[in-house]
């Protein structure tokens, strides 16, 4: 399915300029456009940025003004270190609204939005004791970021995923967190937002954990019988058998009512062997949905995307673990130009390759490069 995108530019202009209008010498839009155009096609760092922009100029201006040439590195830096990142990130989620415009679930498969976190590990300094934090809201299948959401300094990310899933469109899909995100105000914002919501438990949740394992256990009245799913996959030398029995008696948890929207929990269990090697893990969780081992087993698994697709791909193919941008709010709107790099890749459907391989060919090729940034008639 080939994906219209919608250019950057038009998109950017609605960013507040936060420098002294008295010396600006260079457009806003503009900036973050060669900015997103180059870490495209593999830079890293804003030295690289504006090396790139200055080779590439005449071709910028093809669709640009750029009335003063490219901006320093420097320019590049001060610019990203005062941008409001809340204002640059609502432009982003403005832009993927624009190219998604809806992420409903349909009548087969439901739409999967694991949201999780991620810390850039050399973003810290003398003046920061931590590095940055993001929290990221990922589309299973598409592979595309919806949004993100710095924590605070002194926050984590039961604060940040409240905020960020208030600001996205997530009607009619199922939204997946891992256990620092099972909390009952988070729940209650998921349901708000006409979602549906699959949360692992685990000792951050000691009495609703416990009551899961005791009902497993066989502890009080037999449970009734569930709904069972069970899948064998073979990939990479390995052999993985996933079950998952799903139950609607809410009724035995500790304190259901206090979950917004509960109908099920379900236990997970997944046996995987690699050679000689076998291993065994077992995992609880509670969900808005009704008893369907099947959907439950689905959501689990699609959750895992966000680590493999997204993560991985952000410190082994964007070397996000080793950018050493952090003055001001630089190092999450870097973070952000990432996100838009690899949203634009993963659009693209019109050539086969990983991120590693379309950033090469976006480097090498105007015609593709126009073909992603969404400039092609």
């Amino acid at each position: 399915m080939k994906t219209a995108v919608t250019p950057l530019q038009q998109v950017f202009v609605s960013i507040p300029d936060p420098r002294s209008r008295r010396q600006v010498r260079h457009d806003l839009a503009e900036l973050l456009t060669v900015a997103v155009c180059a870490v495209l096609c593999g830079a890293d760092e804003f030295t690289s940025i504006e090396a790139w922009g200055k080779e590439k100029l005449d071709w910028l201006r093809g669709f640009m003004q750029l009335e003063h040439g490219i901006p320093s590195h420097d320019t590049f830096e001060r610019v990203f270190a005062m941008l409001d990142a809340h204002h640059f990130e609502a432009a982003f989620r403005r832009w993927v609204g624009m190219v998604i415009p809806a992420l409903k679930a349909d009548a087969e498969t439901d739409t999967i939005i694991g949201v999780d976190g991620k810390a850039s590990r050399r973003t810290t300094s003398k003046l920061k004791s931590k590095p940055l934090h993001l929290v990221s809201a990922f589309v299973a299948g598409l592979g595309i970021v919806l949004g993100q959401r710095a924590t605070a300094e002194k926050s984590n990310e039961i604060t940040a995923i409240p905020e960020l899933l208030m600001t996205l469109a997530i009607d009619g899909c199922v939204v997946t967190i891992d256990a620092m995100g099972t909390q009952t105000a988070i729940a209650r914002t998921i349901v708000s937002r006409g979602a549906d919501y699959v949360l692992c438990v685990k000792d951050n949740q000691p009495k609703l954990s416990e009551s899961i394992m005791l009902a497993r256990a066989g502890v009080g009245e037999p449970l009734p019988e569930p709904s069972y799913f069970e899948q064998t996959t073979k990939a990479h030398g390995r052999i993985e058998l996933r079950r998952c029995w799903a139950y609607d008696c809410i009724d035995r948890l500790s304190k259901p009512e206090q979950w917004e929207g509960l109908r099920s929990f379900a236990i997970v269990e997944r046996l995987r062997k690699v050679g000689e090697r076998t291993s065994h893990e077992c995992r609880y969780y509670i969900s808005s949905l009704p008893a369907d081992a099947a959907r439950i087993a689905h959501a689990v698994r699609s959750h895992w995307e966000i680590e493999n697709r997204l993560h991985w791909c952000l410190d082994v193919q964007l070397n996000e673990d080793q950018s050493r941008v952090r003055t001001g709010y630089a190092a999450n709107n870097f973070a952000i130009v990432r996100h838009i790099t690899m949203n634009l890749i993963r659009l693209n459907a019109t050539r086969k390759g990983s991120i590693k391989t379309k950033r090469l060919l976006a480097a090498s090729s105007d015609q593709f490069r126009a073909e992603l940034l969404g400039l092609m008639t």
